[in-house]
């Protein structure tokens, strides 16, 4: 477990530089293909950093404000503020704040730069659908994304890759008008390599960045079943929590395109089946995860 908390960290480290230097990539082919020069290197490299500051200190409570995630009062539902903390000592973590969602589609996620500043929120449908055991799968499920320091993995992955989607529509929109005729004009063939290629950059580098979202978003689910199962000692409980999950139809209203890959299961149900569209899925089939579970 902590090798996987470890490699976690060096993987957030890893996917910045990444996406960095894809946005530095982007930012100088921009300034060479154009007469904006070295000043497009830097102006790509200065959004990038503002996002990724700004995601880092401010990400849960972006997603608990667009979550419409209320702070669960003790005296209403002590049970799942008992659950909550009680599981949390058992893995060795600071007890994150508790958030109920009012919706009735089952679901839940976990947000936080780290333990220390963490919080989960459960759906009020997720609450009243799970008995004792189920729940308890869910919220291990959660604290294990905690404590492998994936919540602020998935949450740099999704900010950087918007950073490179925004920086790109930026750049094509600079070409649509007229930002590159200049150089063009007077680097005459050069220029005009150099255009096609920022052209063909600026358009592919927002689903490659999409692609290396979604692959990690996919693959910390596996864990944080397995760590939740680790936890808890009885894998069934998750895993008749996630055929519950399967079984429900309900997309969750408060749900979008940025916030999908932080739940347990997709909240808008719109998963995609077998060969490369299962690229573009936030999540891992609920068969296979329950087929895994069962098999422990």
């Amino acid at each position: 477990m902590y090798d996987q908390i470890s490699s976690n960290k060096l993987k957030s480290v890893a996917l910045i530089a990444v996406f960095v230097l894809l946005v530095a990539l982007i930012g100088f082919v921009f300034g060479q293909a154009t007469d904006w020069g070295y000043l497009g290197l830097a102006l790509a490299l200065v959004v990038a950093f503002a996002m990724s500051w700004g995601s880092y200190w401010y990400s849960d409570r972006i997603v608990l404000s667009l979550s419409r995630a209320r702070p669960i009062d003790r005296n209403i539902e002590p049970y799942v503020v008992n659950t909550v903390e009680g599981l949390a000592i058992a893995a060795g973590l600071p007890a994150p704040r508790a958030y109920l969602i009012d919706d009735p589609a089952p679901n839940a996620f976990a947000t936080g730069r780290n333990p220390e500043n963490a919080a989960i929120a459960l759906t009020t449908g997720l609450v009243q659908m799970m008995n004792r055991q189920e729940l308890e799968g869910v919220i291990a499920h959660e604290l294990s994304h905690i404590k492998n320091y994936d919540t602020l993995l998935q949450t740099l992955a999704a900010v950087l890759a918007g950073s490179v989607t925004l920086i790109s529509e930026w750049m094509l929109r600079s070409f649509w008008w007229g930002g590159g005729r200049r150089r063009n004009n007077e680097a005459g063939q050069l220029g005009a390599i150099l255009m096609l290629v920022a052209i063909v950059l600026a358009s592919l580098s927002p689903l490659a960045a999409s692609l290396i979202q979604l692959a990690i978003s996919r693959k910390r689910e596996y864990l944080a079943d397995a760590s939740a199962a680790m936890l808890t000692r009885y894998p069934p409980g998750l895993a008749g929590a996630l055929r519950k999950i399967a079984a429900d139809q309900n997309q969750l209203r408060s749900a979008n395109k940025a916030t999908e890959s932080l739940y347990i299961a997709n909240p808008l149900k719109d998963q995609r089946a077998g060969g490369m569209n299962a690229l573009f899925n936030t999540h891992p089939p609920l068969a296979d995860r329950i087929a895994r579970l069962e098999a422990m």
